[in-house]
């Protein structure tokens, strides 16, 4: 009979091996590596991930729960394809969510050391589009720190979830999020490239001040409001990569959008 010691460290290594499967499949599909209405099914990731049915299984239950697969009617899943609208619609939805956080974080504030760890992330996500010397201009991340700031502007999103203490508001808004183009890093890269980047980068700033101050001083219908405004701006930058090719095709999950031939 196997042990409880030998059956949680099998419980903890199944559960490792779902993970890594999940990321797995989750990044193979925003590089594009399957195009939308194809077929996936267990044996052949099985063959290509060299992993179990399992976790296999499990990560394509989760995906299809995330919106990014939908069961096909011959067994398996099929890749979903996005319309623009449902960009449209989940950048929406995000903002609502985001608004909602932010105004949670700010009512259910019991003690300012809370505020700390987002104050952290701000400041230095600030100091790295701050031009030396000029403290009121900007410019985008540089090559060698732009990985750091996405992974900032991450952060200092989630924190702001974790501030409103909202279980259920962070499940939805991890389900929104997964829809390509959604989640708050997802366009910083167009942005970047565009010539009116500082400015959006100054704008990004301000917005991150103005969500931070209202938190600390418990201003919950201001934090919600400001947080809606900064979530709009992914819907400039979708609008402008949607126009491109050339940066469209380096934006992770473009290959799963239907884009009109008007646009």
């Amino acid at each position: 009979m196997q042990s409880t010691e030998s059956k949680l460290k099998t419980s903890v290594s199944d559960d490792s091996q779902t993970g890594r499967t999940l990321l797995n499949l989750r990044g193979m599909l925003l590089r594009g590596d399957f195009q939308a209405g194809e077929r996936i099914s267990e044996l052949p990731m099985v063959a290509r991930l060299g992993v179990s049915r399992t976790p296999i299984r499990l990560a394509l239950d989760r995906l299809a729960h995330e919106g990014l697969l939908e069961p096909s009617p011959t067994g398996g899943f099929v890749v979903r394809a996005f319309s623009v609208e449902d960009i449209w619609d989940a950048l929406e939805t995000r903002g609502v969510l985001e608004g909602a956080a932010a105004r949670f974080a700010a009512e259910r504030l019991e003690h300012d050391r809370e505020v700390v760890q987002l104050r952290e992330y701000r400041d230095e996500m600030d100091a790295m589009i701050q031009l030396d010397g000029e403290p009121h201009k900007f410019s985008a991340p540089d090559i060698d720190s732009y990985a750091r700031y996405l992974d900032l502007n991450e952060a200092f999103h989630s924190e702001i979830v974790t501030l409103a203490k909202s279980s259920m508001l962070r499940r939805a808004l991890d389900r929104v999020t997964s829809v390509p183009f959604a989640s708050p890093s997802a366009l910083l890269y167009v942005r970047s490239k565009l010539p009116s980047a500082p400015q959006m980068y100054a704008i990004s700033h301000e917005h991150h001040r103005a969500i931070v101050e209202a938190i600390e001083q418990r201003q919950g219908t201001r934090a919600e409001a400001v947080a809606r405004e900064h979530a709009r701006m992914s819907r400039h930058n979708v609008e402008l990569a949607l126009s491109d090719a050339s940066i469209l095709s380096s934006v992770p999950g473009a290959s799963l959008i239907r884009i009109p031939a008007a646009v």
